[in-house]
């Protein structure tokens, strides 16, 4: 069962899904129509619509659900900036971009979304994990 919550304005969204494949576009479509209604720049919308399908796909192949068997995105948009959040229940290992690998067939994810995200990072919680990335701005650490 697909949940969003907040309908209006700038406030934040947060959709869960069932922690299956075809979860993948869901999300990608629910982010992009919320993101296209707020009239955001298409080439950040596009670069969103990238991160959020690398981050829902990553915690499919490399996590386990949350305790209720969901994942769950959490976005908002702040002073044109995109900040995304994937939540799973975690994985046997960090989230870190592998090795550039000419002939590999997977193991770009995270590598994609470090070359399109402003920032990113990863956050250990009680019973999950959640791996987010901010778009369409300068770095906070930059910027401090």
């Amino acid at each position: 069962m697909t949940a969003i919550s907040a309908d209006q304005g700038d406030r934040p969204r947060t959709i869960r899904v069932p922690w299956t494949a075809p979860a993948v576009p869901k999300i990608r479509r629910a982010v992009v129509a919320d993101l296209e209604s707020r009239h955001l720049p298409v080439d950040l919308i596009g670069e969103t619509e990238i991160v959020v399908s690398e981050l829902v796909g990553n915690a499919i192949r490399h996590a386990r659900p949350l305790p209720d068997g969901s994942i769950r995105v959490h976005w908002k948009v702040k002073s044109g900036v995109v900040e995304i959040e994937v939540s799973d229940g975690g994985g046997p290992s960090t989230p870190r971009p592998a090795p550039q690998a000419l002939w590999s067939s997977s193991g770009r994810g995270l590598r994609i979304v470090r070359s399109l995200a402003h920032e990113w990072g990863v956050t250990d919680e009680r019973g999950g994990r959640t791996v987010w990335a901010s778009l369409g701005g300068p770095s906070r650490r930059r910027s401090r």
